[in-house]
């Protein structure tokens, strides 16, 4: 069964063989048998130089926005360098602003060539609250990414499910800034608001 819902995921690494764009790929995976339909957003198909502000808005720029607006939901995978996400999913982001993440359900995966990727995925988590997204608050870090994920696929079980359960949870999730009637009513009886 086919659902309205539309999954985005912007994968922050460059490389070739890239981890982050195994476990990207495996999350959005998860989000199709769910009934989504899903766009992998490959920032090496894109020319994005360093946001400059006195210069107009690259193409690439505006196609970028125009996805992540089309989309219900974003999961956003980088790969941790020197502690936090990578530069060019930074770049990506900062063409970006409230028309594109305001209340939209946002997935965090990051992946470390040594431990948990803890860093990237706080910092992250600060710019979806910057700009006002719903990050859910389950997120996947996988740590020595090279011993978990090999020939393009994941192969440690427990980081196979964990991100299978994150691609799903975005589906779950999309829109949860849309809330049900009774959740409102019941929002309403309790602060006043």
């Amino acid at each position: 069964m086919e659902l309205d819902i539309h999954v985005v995921g912007l994968c922050g690494c460059l490389r070739d063989g890239s981890e982050t764009r195994v476990a990207l790929r495996s999350a959005l995976d998860a989000t199709e048998s769910m009934g989504a339909t899903t766009t992998l957003v490959d920032l090496r198909t894109y020319d994005l130089p360093l946001l400059d502000g006195d210069e107009a808005t690259p193409p690439d720029a505006e196609a970028l926005r125009e996805t992540i607006r089309d989309a219900d939901a974003v999961l956003l995978a980088t790969p941790m360098y020197h502690g936090s996400y990578s530069s060019p999913l930074k770049t990506a982001l900062d063409y970006c602003g409230f028309e594109e993440f305001e209340g939209k359900t946002v997935g965090l995966l990051a992946v470390s060539g040594c431990g948990f990727p803890t860093p990237a995925l706080e910092h992250l988590r600060s710019v979806c609250r910057a700009l006002n997204a719903w990050t859910l608050p389950v997120e996947v870090g996988i740590p020595d990414a090279r011993s978990n994920i090999e020939d393009g696929e994941i192969t440690d079980e427990d980081t196979a499910d964990r991100v299978q359960r994150l691609g799903e949870r975005l589906v779950l999730f999309a829109g949860v800034d849309e809330y049900p009637e009774v959740a409102s009513t019941t929002l309403e009886s309790v602060t006043g608001f």
